[in-house]
């Protein structure tokens, strides 16, 4: 169950006055958790809730509303917390009035004032009746608060033009700093506008009078014709006479006027074609002007006079007006052939292309202009595509084209299309641009520039191809007069109806586009019958991932700007897949790259071993997997609309057996080292670090590294491989993304772990051998016989000198790494040890001295190498022991301690090197 939350509480308001309608900002604590848990607000006593708009549980927005008093709180109410409180107030003002003829920074409202003339509304009188200043004198606003006033004159106004009008606030309010004698020259002034108000009125009536006058005499004249008439005397043969009279008046006038008459209905019939040929001059000339704005270009003047004549002359039955408007129909006929011809021109921008769609249409040119133009504009993409591919397989034998070297180490990503304008996502900066100076530079491959121009050319002319299509679907290509005149419907009609064609139109393109940066990139993902018509480039070396990286950001680039088109993404899918495609491609060559930058890491090993014992070979070889990783960021990166690389199973397979070869390349690289003849090593560069005051010295002065310092060496290096650096390159790869890390791991550690005992082995057998192979000769040097031999006198020299070579061992390990001593010192004591055993167990009899000889120089090698000692060494000296007759005397055994005392007394510097702590013994 939630705690209750606290009642808002106001604590600031900002501003703290105004008049209404002023907007405040409220602040606080508590003032709701949203717009819904808001359900009241009060400004001095006025609800707001209308006008609130929450913002924050500490900020609200609202406007002041018509209060009733003049100062007061801020309440709000939430659901969450109730009814608050508040510790500020809000002082409402009163606005002051403006007159019509006063300067003001708002619209006055004229609503309200009337016209005192019409008798409406008592009380506002028209602007010619309302000065701003009535007294004719300086205003002078005091400073008398309005509340004293309002209190002092109850009911009242300072507003001249109120019902409710006093003259003694008005004077307090605007002239309390008046003297006297400008109060007196207010009066006189108020005199004189009353004097011309009443002269005013006179003088426009005495301007009148004559008008009244001639009025009146025209009704009186009329008056008297009316009583004037009478009924009519006259008789029938009266008549009779007077209608002969009139005939041959008339006849006379005829013979009289004949010849006038008929030179005025000449003049007037010539005047009659005068004022025709003058009225449809317009017709008469309209096809020589429509060849003079053809010829300057207006052919909205021409669209404009044909469309006038059409409707004047379009169904005449003149023969004269038919005749000039046949010739009109020509010369528009000829315009229409002639604006069709500028439409299907390529290429052309898409102003001009609208503008010819307009004219054709508002000419009702036959067909459908508009997708005539689209389907000549698609044929024109895809000529200029396959075009571009032509002149670059031709051109890819002549001269090399240069750019400046491309930075994979910085972050500012390549833009070799960002001057273009079209789209907002290609505003990133100028082609092949980097950090570096303008000496490095590297040789662009055919096909990289190729794909870079094929994709600057769709994204520049793909718009303008689609914002075409857009306008012919919702009609905005054709003018008013089209609309009027249905054109416009049918042409949506036809839109609707096309729509398949169209998304046909933009998928070949899309097509076009994929497979020609297939056959110049990916030529093996082409069909067998699409490689002549798409491909063509001769493949001399696969393009580096460096290059491949550079390509998949081009096309990248131009996937984004087809995308701000809003163009359906299930035409651009095909995009996604080549950038997958690319992608995998870029993966798998970088890796073989990179095995091939490793196998040749043979060549720098420099032998300059460091305190560890180890070479620079390891931190290379983990260098080289690190920069080949970091370059396949791009690659791995996964954009919008994109999938991992590692989504198909085939990928992940072909990647894990790149790694795993790229590992086993390595250690075959190892092993190459480790087991070169002494002759192909080269020692120019051969040292060894003597920081160390635990080394002995150089491995050797004359500057040559035997095979067995090599062995030790690469023995040192597997050591630290398996627990450092396959380690570390390890968690890049799952850094990266990498499937199958945990095989690649293994598989690596199995082989290094064999080469490692390989080389062991064969370290072994060269230090060992020769040790193991002297003690026999040593032991029956002189005809030595067990059976027959003197009171031992002490350790023979065969055992010394066994023990010297194992010191000898001993030195050389130490030198290259101090770590590798007590696995090495060991194998061989085991190795000596065990020939000891076999040799006692050979001898068929001892003699007393024999015996004692014999036990003598075992037990002064096994306590010698005691910190050496394995189970395996413990038994062989165990059973040699036992192969001996046991001492039956005290004085044999004391003997046998004497002279065990004595050898180690002896050999206490040689043997130095066995006195080491057992800790060192553990370091494996």
């Amino acid at each position: 169950m939630s705690r209750a939350r606290q009642p808002p509480l106001v604590t600031g308001i900002s501003p703290n006055e105004g008049i209404s309608w002023t907007k405040v900002t409220i602040r606080g604590e508590n003032l709701g958790t949203g717009p819904t848990d808001l359900i009241g607000l009060t400004i001095c006593g006025h609800n707001c809730l209308l006008t609130a708009e929450w913002m924050s549980a500490s900020k609200i927005v609202c406007r002041v509303g018509q209060a009733k008093n003049d100062k007061g709180d801020i309440i709000v109410t939430t659901k969450s917390g109730g009814k608050g409180t508040s510790t500020v107030s809000f002082k409402l003002l009163k606005p002051e009035k403006i007159g019509i003829l006063d300067q003001s920074a708002v619209w006055v409202d004229e609503m309200n004032y009337y016209d005192m003339r019409t008798d409406r509304n008592k009380g506002i009188p028209p602007l010619s009746l309302r000065p701003a200043n009535p007294l004719g004198i300086e205003i002078d606003k005091g400073r008398f608060p309005q509340k004293d006033l309002e209190a002092l004159f109850p009911g009242m106004s300072a507003d001249f033009t109120s019902e409710n009008f006093s003259a003694a606030w008005y004077l307090i309010e605007n002239h309390s700093t008046t003297s006297f004698d400008q109060l007196k020259m207010a009066v006189v002034n108020l005199k004189k506008q009353a004097n011309k108000k009443n002269e005013g009125s006179l003088a426009y009536v005495k301007g009148g009078l004559s008008t009244f006058f001639e009025a009146q005499d025209a009704l009186s004249a009329i008056h008297q014709k009316l009583e004037a008439d009478g009924t009519e005397k006259v008789e029938g043969s009266m008549t009779q006479k007077l209608e002969n009279v009139l005939n041959r008046a008339s006849n006379t006038a005829d013979t009289l006027f004949q010849e006038v008459l008929g030179r005025k209905d000449k003049a007037d019939s010539t005047r009659n074609a005068l004022n025709v040929l003058q009225r449809f001059k317009f017709l008469f000339n309209l096809p020589l002007n429509i060849e003079r704005n053809i010829q300057k270009g207006d052919y909205d003047v021409v669209i404009n006079d044909y469309e006038k004549a059409k409707s004047l002359f379009g169904k005449t039955e003149v023969q004269v007006f038919k005749k000039y408007y046949a010739e009109v129909e020509t010369r528009i006929e000829a315009l229409r052939e002639l604006l069709l011809d500028k439409l299907l021109e390529t290429p052309s921008t898409l102003h001009d292309q609208k503008r010819y769609i307009r004219y054709l249409s508002d000419l009702h040119a036959p067909g459908d202009p508009a997708w005539q133009c689209i389907g000549a504009q698609h044929q024109w993409i895809l000529q200029l595509m396959h075009n571009c591919k032509e002149s670059y397989v031709k051109e890819q034998k002549g001269k090399d084209i240069f750019f400046p070297m491309l930075d994979l180490d910085s972050d500012v990503r390549p833009s070799p299309i960002g001057h273009l304008s079209q789209t907002a996502s290609l505003k990133r900066g100028s082609s092949f641009q980097s950090g570096r100076d303008d000496a490095w530079q590297y040789k662009a491959p055919q096909q990289v520039v190729f794909v870079e121009k094929l994709t600057k050319l769709v994204v520049s002319q793909l718009p303008n191809f689609w914002k075409l299509w857009i306008s012919y679907v919702n009609g905005s290509l054709f003018s008013e007069t089209a609309e009027k005149s249905g054109q416009m419907e049918r042409s949506k009609k036809n839109a609707r109806q096309r729509q398949n064609d169209f998304k046909k139109m933009i998928q070949e393109v899309m097509h076009s586009l994929v497979k020609l940066i297939r056959g110049a990139l990916l030529p093996f993902s082409l069909r067998e019958g699409e490689s002549r018509q798409y491909g063509g480039w001769e493949m001399k070396s696969e393009l580096s991932g460096q290059w491949l990286t550079h390509v998949i950001q081009t096309v990248r680039l131009s996937s984004e700007s087809l995308t701000a088109l809003e163009i359906p993404n299930d035409m651009l899918q095909i995009i996604q897949d080549l950038i997958l495609d690319l992608r995998v491609r870029c993966i798998i060559v970088t890796l073989q790259h990179t095995a091939e930058d490793i196998k040749r890491l043979a060549e720098k090993e420099d032998w300059v071993v460091d305190n560890e014992g180890l070479t620079s070979l390891p931190s290379q070889f983990e260098q080289c997997i690190i920069h080949s990783l970091q370059s396949l960021k791009t690659a791995l990166d996964c954009k919008p609309g994109e999938t991992s690389v590692f989504q198909q199973q085939k990928t992940q397979e072909d990647v894990c057996q790149l790694s795993i070869g790229i590992m086993q390349v390595f250690i075959d690289c190892l092993e190459q080292l480790s087991t070169k003849p002494d002759g192909d090593i080269d020692t120019a560069h051969l040292s060894v670090d003597v920081s160390s005051p635990d080394l002995f010295g150089s491995i050797h002065e004359d500057s040559s590294l035997s095979s067995e310092q090599r062995l030790l060496i690469a023995l040192s290096n597997c050591r630290y491989l398996e627990r450092h650096t396959f380690l570390n390159i390890a968690e890049h790869f799952e850094k990266h993304g990498f499937q199958g890390v945990e095989k690649i791991t293994q598989v690596s550690m199995e082989s290094l772990k064999e080469l490692d005992q390989r080389l062991f082995e064969m370290y072994i057998e060269f230090k060992a051998d020769p040790i193991v192979g002297s003690l026999e000769p040593g032991i029956y040097a002189g005809y030595f016989d067990w059976k027959d031999c003197l009171v031992p006198a002490g350790v023979r020299n065969y055992l010394k000198e066994a023990l010297v070579n194992i010191i000898a061992v001993h030195a050389e390990v130490f030198t290259i790494s101090k770590d590798l001593v007590p696995r090495v010192m060991s194998r061989v004591v085991e190795a000596v040890s065990e020939e000891l055993s076999r040799l006692m167990q050979c001898v068929s009899s001892f003699s007393k001295n024999g015996a004692l000889q014999a036990r003598l120089e075992i037990c002064a090698l096994r306590d010698t190498v005691a910190i050496y000692l394995t189970p395996e060494s413990n038994s062989s000296f165990k059973q040699a022991l036992e192969a001996l007759p046991q001492l039956s005397s005290g004085t044999d055994k004391k003997l046998l301690e004497e002279l065990l005392n004595k050898f180690k007394s002896s050999m206490h510097l040689q043997l130095t090197c066995f006195q080491a702590s057992s800790s060192a013994m553990m370091k494996t």
